[in-house]
């Protein structure tokens, strides 16, 4: 028996997978989970695609369609372009591609963001457009933790990320899906300085946030109190799970 893997498989008992606790992020869940040497992928919110470029330089044969529904980002994407790379200006729950066109849907701190009327029809339409066998990659940040505490002072997701992980329960429950892996890491985040932070947490293309001086006041207190030699150090913790279409 080999170890080759059709493209996209679930690695299979006797080829050892990651634990919980050896998990560093989800590019190293990814490729101890998959062989994507031949993979069709999709990523649904692929933001600046960041993983999926990463993907590509290290599988040559892996082709991505990335999904966005930024206008801003999307337009910075098109000037980036890769040939095995297809950016798509679409939402999860519309997807503009064909039955069984993927082996492997990506949700990258994205399901929570799908408006929560829709979230059953996007776990519906990653369904949809995976193989028979193919599989849903879901890594959802987790509602704890400092870097939390600080975010939600503007942006409290208390709600989404819960609803999120509810649909995923409601479409296991529909006998749609089997659950195939899980796993939990923190994924380390540095900020030299609140300036920073702002910039990267605050002021996003994606969404239009309005903070008073009293709520600033109160979130760069509460940064400063992370404050280190070189700035704040912090770990964002994720949670991932892992669906199989049948």
């Amino acid at each position: 028996m080999t170890n080759t893997l059709p493209a996209g498989a679930l690695r299979q008992p006797g080829q050892p997978l990651l634990t919980p606790a050896q998990a560093t992020d989800d590019m190293a869940l990814l490729q101890a989970w998959f062989d994507l040497s031949q993979a069709r992928l999709i990523e649904l919110g692929c933001g600046a695609a960041p993983l999926a470029r990463k993907l590509l330089e290290t599988h040559p044969g892996c082709h991505i369609a990335g999904l966005e529904v930024d206008e801003r980002q999307h337009a910075k994407n098109l000037e980036r372009p890769h040939p095995r790379l297809q950016f798509v200006m679409a939402g999860a729950q519309a997807i503009p591609f064909g039955d069984g066109a993927f082996d492997l849907a990506l949700m990258l701190k994205s399901l929570h963001h799908v408006p929560l009327a829709l979230l059953d029809t996007a776990l519906s339409e990653a369904h949809r457009v995976l193989r028979p066998g193919g599989h849903l990659y879901v890594s959802e940040p987790v509602y704890a933790g400092a870097l939390n505490e600080m975010i939600r002072l503007f942006n409290d997701e208390g709600e989404v990320r819960a609803a999120a992980q509810a649909a995923l329960d409601r479409a296991l429950a529909s006998g749609r899906w089997v659950q195939a892996g899980e796993a939990r890491f923190d994924t380390p985040v540095r900020y030299t300085d609140f300036a920073e932070f702002e910039r990267r947490m605050v002021n996003v293309t994606f969404a239009e946030r309005h903070i008073d001086e009293a709520v600033r006041g109160r979130l760069q207190a509460l940064f400063d109190s992370h404050l280190g030699p070189d700035g704040v150090r912090l770990v964002r913790p994720m949670h991932v799970r892992l669906l199989r279409a049948v």
